[in-house]
């Protein structure tokens, strides 16, 4: 038995998300004709309350499009320096849309309303680049799947309005924050003019990512989706598992939540752990005695089966998710009590 905790990405189609995937009517999305994508867009927009959406093969590419919407050549957009665009989309930001990142200092991700207001102080000098975007994460995937305050989001949207910013959330984990802070969809919706979903990490799809927006923005990113390759022909097979997804796959992301609370419960009574992260979702952060090592830790539970990721830093990351069963975790709990 293998124990993946590398990343919720690791999951396989359900038997009721295979079935769905094999009874979809498809078409070429291209040209706008795959009845299945159709539905998937025109649902993930009505949950939101925005007026449309566009399904992409990978999160990364909804968002560096959105980016790219944006913003021109030489402008300049504020992160946190833990954001997954600037640290795991591979420069995307400077290659695809040559856009320089001001990076804010925030804590697991997350910055303040009056840390932006300080960065974006000032009035635009012919030597500066133009600000033009703020983009958020949530939840944080570098910070340890830490949730956002929805309050301090929304005082960071009357700065973006002040400062005519555009407001983008990378919510590749977005559904996990709804399940945890107890929110709904249509409060982000009023936030944020695009917003990225990522069906294929806590939801359990094995491909795809919806970029949500207005009218104008979405069909902008339709050519820029075709720009960056990312034009799918019969992809309703796809859509298909997006839909089951969001029909099945939200509520149950409360069993990954309590998996990885119990993990915690069990690190924090092992005398060779140093700092456990906060946990919120499905995201556990810890550190090991600098005598056992980070590496060593890894590779040693996965001479058990156990895989787990490095973070850098002497970080080690677990992912609870859909195929993460009971009879693993026990073996789990067993294998952290006894190393």
């Amino acid at each position: 038995m293998i124990i993946d905790l590398i990343s919720d990405t690791v999951t396989r189609p359900t038997k009721g998300m295979l079935d769905a995937m094999m009874t979809a009517k498809v078409g070429d999305d291209v040209f706008e004709m795959d009845p299945t994508v159709n539905a998937l867009q025109v649902k993930a927009a009505k949950m939101f309350g925005m007026e449309a959406a566009l399904f992409f093969p990978s999160g990364t590419m909804a968002n560096q499009t959105a980016i790219k919407i944006h913003t021109n050549p030489g402008d300049k957009l504020f992160c946190d320096k833990y954001a997954h665009i600037y640290n795991y989309e591979s420069g995307g930001v400077a290659f695809n849309s040559g856009v320089t990142c001001k990076l804010i200092d925030g804590k697991r991700g997350m910055f303040t309303a009056n840390q932006l207001a300080e960065t974006a102080a000032g009035n635009p000098e012919i030597y500066l680049p133009y600000s033009k975007l703020v983009c958020i994460e949530n939840t944080t995937n570098k910070g340890g799947g830490a949730c956002w305050d929805y309050s301090e989001l929304e005082k960071i949207q009357k700065i973006t309005k002040q400062k005519d910013l555009a407001y983008h959330l990378d919510g590749a984990r977005l559904f996990n924050a709804l399940v945890a802070k107890n929110e709904n969809p249509k409060q982000y919706g009023k936030l944020f003019d695009t917003i990225s979903i990522c069906l294929s990490k806590g939801l359990g799809a094995p491909v795809g990512s919806l970029l949500l927006g207005s009218k104008k923005n979405i069909t902008y990113a339709l050519r820029l989706r075709k720009l960056l390759g990312g034009g799918m022909r019969q992809v309703g097979f796809l859509a298909a598992a997006g839909i089951y997804a969001l029909d099945n796959h939200i509520e149950r992301l409360v069993e990954d939540h309590q998996k990885a609370k119990e993990i915690t419960e069990v690190l924090a009574t092992c005398n060779y752990i140093t700092k456990i992260e906060p946990v919120e979702t499905n995201i556990l952060i810890f550190y090991v005695d600098d005598k056992i090592g980070e590496t060593n830790f890894i590779n040693k539970m996965a001479e058990k089966n156990i895989l787990l990721s490095p973070m850098g830093d002497g970080k080690i990351r677990i992912v609870t998710h859909l195929d993460y069963t009971d009879k693993m975790h026990e073996t789990l709990l067993k294998e952290l009590n006894n190393f």
